[in-house]
């Protein structure tokens, strides 16, 4: 399990520190791909054939679904880990979560996280705001 807020600088060569307690759960190699809300999400190497088979379940006749898989495949990337504890995040990756130089490493349960400085501390002000009402919706979901 995957959690813990960590804010890293990234490297003008486009290579972030990936906190130690996060990068012992991930292994040496696991998958970087396009998140929602504007920030990327990390997965194990099983975590990702889990979302494999559950992708491949969705019909191909929904236009939705076709987008949706396209998109979160096109930047899909396998990463490793170089002896500093880094990763190169590819240039689509950075375009999309819109990372420049302060990132933030989230752990989310089955996932990481990465986001910029500045959309984390937006999201995260947003959510504590809202915190209590997000809280009383949870028990449509059963929590």
């Amino acid at each position: 399990m995957f959690m813990g807020e960590y804010r890293h600088s990234l490297d003008t060569k486009g290579r972030l520190i990936i906190p130690a307690k996060l990068r012992n759960n991930l292994g040496e190699l696991f998958v970087l791909t396009r998140g929602m809300d504007g920030c990327l999400f990390g997965y194990t190497q099983d975590e990702w054939k889990l979302i494999e088979e559950k992708l491949q379940e969705l019909p191909l006749t929904k236009k939705d679904a076709r987008a949706f898989v396209r998109f979160f495949y096109a930047a899909a990337t396998e990463c490793g880990f170089d002896k500093q504890g880094r990763i190169n995040i590819p240039a689509p990756l950075l375009h999309h979560a819109k990372l420049d130089k302060q990132c933030v490493v989230v752990g989310v349960g089955n996932r990481i996280e990465i986001w910029s400085q500045e959309r984390w501390d937006e999201f995260s002000n947003e959510a504590e705001t809202n915190f209590d009402e997000l809280a009383e919706n949870m028990i449509d979901f059963g929590l």
